[in-house]
């Protein structure tokens, strides 16, 4: 009875590790080409007259980032009218009277600082205070507008390149996933992987798809801390009014644009940084655990399937290629160990791009599993009326983002 035992379990793991090798060789061929890193803005072609272009910058308690941040925007070695719109979401920290004082000592562009008070039920305040910035751009009657967060800084070039790369391409809506910071342990292991599941879940070559094209994934995704947006397609999409409630606020932002007609186009930055510190595990935690339920649309099963989706492609390989040596089992070891290798290898050029050792991808599984609990983590929170929590405010039941259609 013992020797049967034994080898149902054997079997059972070989054929898991069977079908985890074939959702890797799915992922690798079949999802968009997901780990490549090579989605950069698309080639430059100056136009001949610079549209204007009003950046909103939402800011809540950023005193320690806006140093490394706004001079960077005020610096801004743009040929057409541009200026800088912060706006003061209710900060204790002082960071709109920080910003003037930036702004005295920085020559560029001019700088308005602003505060909308406290946001109404039913929007975050992220959003609220970007439909107070884009009010007051409004007035100055720009063509485009860039929404980019508090803790991104921008090379001088970034502007210019973003406009050339809109007109050019046509898109309605051109985001660039801002460099995360690297520098600790923790950063090392976590950041990376957390770029490389985004793109896995949104990949880039199909979020630039038309959405007149009758053929492929429709595909929508941003990058909130740097999304430049034409003002009519805004205004067609009724942003940000109708993605308020939204906790992932960019990834509502691109699918209400593509759903009104418009081309968005998302890929990887070399220009733009986030200079925000997430030194400590527990600061990546909230930084995930925060928002990675409302991705599931609050749907317990849902979660059930990601939590065995999450074991299935990353934790069932490396455990199949230790089991199967600890057994003797060739098959078990082989398939689980080709998982691994497949997984690593697509992990490589995303640690390339963060300019980390490639012995990390390897530890894949590893992180992966904290991004398991990270989510499970979610959930409990959400369920116990916490929700997403950030910087003082605590949004109990946000809706999720609309669905992709």
């Amino acid at each position: 009875m013992t020797d049967v035992s034994a080898v149902t379990a054997t079997t059972t793991v070989t054929a898991v590790s069977a079908l985890s090798l074939a959702a890797w060789l799915w992922l690798l061929l079949a999802r968009g080409f997901f780990w490549r890193t090579d989605v950069r803005l698309p080639p430059e072609a100056e136009p001949d007259t610079w549209p204007s272009v009003c950046v909103v910058v939402p800011a809540r308690d950023e005193a320690a980032v806006l140093p490394a941040s706004l001079p960077s925007l005020l610096a801004q070695e743009y040929p057409g009218r541009a200026e800088v719109f912060l706006i003061d979401d209710g900060s204790t920290d002082g960071t709109g009277k920080l910003a003037c004082e930036l702004a005295r000592r920085q020559e560029g562009l001019s700088l308005t600082v602003a505060s909308p008070g406290e946001p109404p039920a039913g929007w975050t305040g992220k959003l609220w205070a970007v439909r107070h910035g884009i009010d007051l751009a409004r007035t100055r009657g720009p063509e485009y507008l860039l929404l980019t967060d508090a803790d991104i800084a921008h090379a001088p070039d970034s502007l210019r390149r973003l406009v050339s790369a809109a007109r050019a391409g046509g898109f309605d809506a051109v985001s660039q996933m801002a460099r995360l910071r690297v520098a600790s342990m923790w950063e090392r292991l976590v950041v990376p992987a957390f770029v490389y599941f985004f793109a896995q879940l949104y990949p880039f070559r199909w979020i630039g798809r038309d959405p007149a094209a009758r053929t492929g994934p429709r595909t929508a995704a941003a990058a909130g801390g740097c999304v430049l947006l034409r003002t009519d397609a805004a205004e067609r999409a009724r942003i940000p009014d109708a993605i308020r409630h939204a906790v992932i606020d960019d990834v509502a932002l691109a699918r209400a644009v593509k759903g009104g007609g418009g081309r968005i186009w998302l890929g990887l930055a070399d220009r733009v940084d986030s200079v925000r510190p997430y030194p400590r595990l527990r600061d990546l935690w909230r930084m995930v655990s925060r928002s990675a339920y409302a991705q599931l649309r609050h749907n317990p099963l849902v979660l059930a399937g990601t939590v065995v989706g999450l074991a299935l492609v990353y934790l069932v390989p490396p455990v199949a290629a230790v089991v199967g040596a600890a057994t003797g089992s060739t098959a078990t070891t082989l398939l689980g160990g080709a998982a691994w290798l497949v997984m690593a290898g697509t992990y490589m050029p995303m640690l390339r791009y963060y300019r980390q050792p490639l012995w990390l991808a390897p530890l894949l599984p590893f992180t992966a599993f904290l991004y398991l609990l990270m989510t499970v983590d979610s959930a409990v929170q959400h369920y116990r009326g916490r929700g997403a929590a950030w910087k003082g405010r605590t949004y109990a039941r946000p809706d999720a983002v609309p669905d992709e259609g």
